[in-house]
């Protein structure tokens, strides 16, 4: 006290407020934690109503100064914090405003208050104020800190991913999130948001899979925290999390990407329910096309994190990480991080995991030298072609094709008999690539195994030759091309009407050659009728029309005493069922077999023609 009497005498109060650090020293040799603080609040206090310019820049300087020399003797932070972001909306003046900012950058720097500052401004309403979102915008720290202090901001809002999904959102997950987003307008902290791109980028997608569907009455708000506010509808978690994420791309520079997402709507995928990873999947694959060493660095990042958390942030963090497959980077990843953790998904009991799993090995078999350990999966691939989930099937057919041409005689065969099971799924995709593997499976054959995959051939004729006439074009296509296939195997040349685009019941004489053409080939081989009759109680009716027109047209071709012997009752009985249908060209058909059939049973001696 003896010092500062000294001081005071030696100097007029002009020259006392110009030389703050001085005094600074004087307070700070003298003050205990709590003089030091009640200090602080009174200068906070006393800031505004200073009124010479003069008198306000050593004010503020001087403030500074004690936080700077005396940091470490501080114990009330949160209560400075409080009384700052209080005097923040009443301060209207820009140098004191800026002062203000300057001493809350400069406890948030200094890793002992860090987490402090940050938990204190992470407890007000969201969305922040124009003075808390100015204050956040506008942190001076020195370019060391800035890592660390966006470090930990996330870091409070990653621990949040790592609660129950049943229970409610924490309301830190929420105000962190839209802190992020201040931070990012102000860009102040641009170096660090370069630097932790890949975690933050991750973090924010993880809380937008949170965040669908829930609004703020789904949050754990602090009691009293909205107390004579209002909370808008138009307020939720998700518009946080995406504002958040898109001004973190526009940060970093990654314009095409931003792009790319707006064009192809991938934030509204993002925001769906049901379509979140296919806007995860664009933004990876935007990434991944734009910025490859981002899309690396991000790669590198999730292999240690797709088993962490909840399933909400696996499942996120899983989609993103297998669109990253597609990078050559990929080959490099120890097996244990690729096809080992892809192998464990294809057994989870989530079937997006399957999905996941299918689709990370569709990206890493077109390495050869990744296809033997691929190939290892087969027969957990193969039990997928019995999935209800058309996704998961698709996938697995793409990857068996891949594979067919190395598959054992037993793996092959067991194979094509799954496949027969799929000719005519309801599915038209499943349909139609089902029917390219099988024809894919039997140009892979070899000639020493020909003899036991025939009959299975054989079998797939009168299908694949019904489907030819299906209303689906792609499958009806697809159906003359594995006909050309099981024929070539067979070592028949098919006649050329086979490939007519017309349905067979326009085009009579063509579709009496095709008959003529089976029914000649497969006698003693295969029933054609009682085959062909099964699909006289098909769903799609062009194929029930087709199938009722070759019973009636194969009717030349059979054995008639053998068909008397057996009688005519159970052809007679499927279609008189017909003659009733709906549907007149079916009825008229049905209508003509039943007389061909009736009069083969009435004419002992005698074989029908087909009409012209």
């Amino acid at each position: 006290m003896k010092k500062c009497q000294e001081l005071l005498e030696l100097y007029s109060i002009k020259q006392f407020y110009s030389c703050p650090f001085k005094i600074a020293q004087i307070f700070e040799a003298f003050l205990n934690s709590n003089e030091l603080f009640q200090f602080v609040m009174t200068t906070l206090d006393g800031l505004e109503n200073l009124k010479h310019p003069c008198t306000q820049k050593s004010a503020g300087e001087l403030l500074i100064t004690m936080v700077k020399n005396a940091e470490s003797r501080f114990e009330k932070v949160p209560e400075i914090m409080g009384v700052i972001c209080a005097r923040l909306s009443i301060i209207s003046q820009p140098r004191v405003r800026r002062q203000i900012i300057n001493t809350v950058s400069l406890f948030i720097s200094r890793p002992k208050y860090t987490d402090i500052v940050i938990g204190h401004l992470l407890c007000h309403p969201v969305p922040y104020d124009r003075h808390l979102a100015e204050l956040w915008r506008t942190l001076e720290v020195e370019l060391p800190s800035t890592t660390w202090i966006l470090w930990r901001l996330l870091r409070k809002l990653q621990k949040c991913h790592n609660e129950p999904t049943h229970e409610k959102m924490a309301y830190v997950a929420v105000a962190a999130t839209d802190a992020l987003y201040e931070v990012f307008v102000g860009n102040r902290l641009q170096a660090a948001t370069f630097r932790l791109f890949p975690q933050l980028l991750m973090t924010l997608l993880i809380q937008i899979h949170h965040s669908i569907g829930l609004t703020m009455s789904d949050v754990a708000v602090p009691s009293g925290l909205y107390t004579g506010q209002e909370m808008s509808s138009e307020v939720t978690p998700l518009c946080f999390a995406i504002q958040a994420t898109k001004s973190l791309l526009l940060r970093t520079l990654c314009w095409q990407e931003f792009n790319i997402m707006e064009k192809n709507k991938g934030w509204t995928l993002l925001e769906g329910k049901e379509c979140h990873l296919q806007g995860v999947s664009l933004l990876a694959n935007a990434l991944l096309e734009r910025n490859h060493l981002l899309a690396q660095k991000v790669m590198y990042l999730l292999v240690p994190l797709l088993n962490r958390g909840n399933d909400k942030h696996k499942l996120t963090s899983a989609g993103f990480f297998v669109e990253l497959l597609q990078s050559p980077v990929a080959r490099r990843l120890p097996s244990i991080y690729s096809i080992v953790r892809l192998k464990d998904w294809l057994h989870h009991g989530n079937r997006v995991f399957k999905f996941l799993a299918l689709r990370g090995l569709r990206y890493l078999i077109k390495h050869q030298d990744m296809r033997e350990d691929i190939r290892s999966l087969l027969p957990c691939i193969l039990d997928l072609l019995c999935e209800t989930d058309e996704k998961i099937v698709l996938l697995a057919i793409q990857i068996l094709l891949q594979l067919v041409g190395t598959m054992d005689f037993t793996t092959l065969t067991a194979m094509m008999k799954t496949l027969f099971t799929l000719f005519g799924d309801v599915r038209s995709d499943v349909h139609r690539l089902s029917m390219t593997l099988f024809g894919a499976s039997i140009k892979s054959v070899k000639y020493t195994d020909k003899k036991g995959v025939e009959n299975q051939v054989l079998d797939s004729l009168v299908p694949l030759l019904l489907y030819s006439q299906d209303e689906n074009d792609a499958v009806a296509e697809e159906s003359r091309q594995v006909l050309t296939i099981c024929a070539q195997f067979l070592k028949w040349k098919l006649p050329q009407e086979v490939y007519c685009k017309d349905p067979w019941y326009i085009s009579p004489s063509e579709a009496g050659t095709v008959c003529k053409f089976f029914g000649k080939k497969c006698q003693g081989k295969v029933n054609l009728l009682a085959q062909t009759l099964m699909f006289s109680k098909n769903a799609k009716l062009p194929i029930r029309r087709a199938a009722v027109l070759f019973v009636g047209l194969l009717l030349k071709y059979v054995d008639c005493s053998e068909l008397r012997t057996k009688g005519t009752d159970w052809i007679e009985n499927d279609l008189k069922a017909l003659l009733h249908d709906p549907e007149p060209s079916l009825c008229i058909i049905a209508s003509q077999a039943l007389f061909r059939v009736q009069k083969v049973g009435a004419e002992p001696d005698s074989r029908q023609s087909i009409p012209g």
